[in-house]
């Protein structure tokens, strides 16, 4: 049987990919000690996708998907199960009303949502719509700036399609998938960005208008301004706990 040979010299850790029953979108990988007891492995996990302890259940598959092992002692060591590099670790939830279940943590159309009409939120005085009124009536001179063609050109020129980015604030990478013009969104210059992770509001449709394509809920549209091009690689979710 063939393996992925993925140790440092001197590790005996081993490199197994994560996947849930539940959450069809959660997928890592991520380093475990074969010391490290059924119990911590299930510690380690829960914190990263919602299914506790008492509730989770695991599996254990080989490189070719076969179900080698059932992960039923807490108190067994992994390396009990006798895991390889390349193999995955399957999540289980056994809890029925465990938050995993029923799409709610993937599927935001199930999340009720508030509504208010035009002629009511036109009344609010706390409203941001209010806010942004007073501001371009305080700073015509930077109102006028926003509304030429040409806003943000200049820092577009060292932005390219397929550059991988950061993007402020909250340091979120990913790539660029669109520079130029966005009429729906306003006048001047936009940076269309697919993340890494599902932190974006859509996939690159914007009002109607394709400008990419990416998975569902990883594209942005932003300003060139809070895009930083260069050598960001995507994060390892798990590498604050590998071993």
């Amino acid at each position: 049987m063939a393996t992925s040979r993925l140790q440092l010299e001197g590790d005996d850790s081993v490199h197994l990919h994560i996947t849930h029953a539940n959450l069809k979108s959660f997928s890592a990988d991520v380093r475990f000690s074969p010391q490290m007891s059924v119990e911590a492995v299930k510690e380690k996990l829960w914190k990263k996708c919602g299914t506790s302890v008492n509730s989770m259940a695991l599996e254990l598959y080989d490189d070719t998907g076969s179900k080698v092992a059932v992960l039923s002692d807490n108190s067994r060591p992994l390396g009990f199960f006798s895991p390889f590099d390349g193999f995955r670790l399957h999540i289980i939830d056994l809890d029925p009303s465990s938050v995993t279940t029923g799409g709610w943590l993937e599927d935001t159309s199930l999340v009720e949502k508030y509504n208010i009409s035009e002629e009511d939120y036109a009344k609010r005085t706390d409203s941001f719509r209010k806010f942004k009124e007073k501001r371009v009536s305080q700073i015509p001179a930077a109102a006028e700036a926003k509304t030429k063609e040409n806003y943000m050109e200049d820092l577009c020129a060292n932005i390219k399609v397929g550059d991988r980015c950061q993007v402020e604030p909250g340091e979120k990478r990913g790539m660029v998938k669109y520079v130029g013009r966005a009429e729906s969104l306003g006048p001047g210059y936009w940076v269309g960005i697919q993340y890494d992770e599902p932190l974006g509001k859509h996939d690159g449709m914007v009002k109607g208008t394709r400008f990419f394509e990416c998975p569902p809920l990883q594209g942005g549209m932003v300003r060139p301004d809070k895009v930083k091009v260069g050598d960001y690689p995507e994060r390892d979710p798990f590498e604050e706990d590998e071993i």
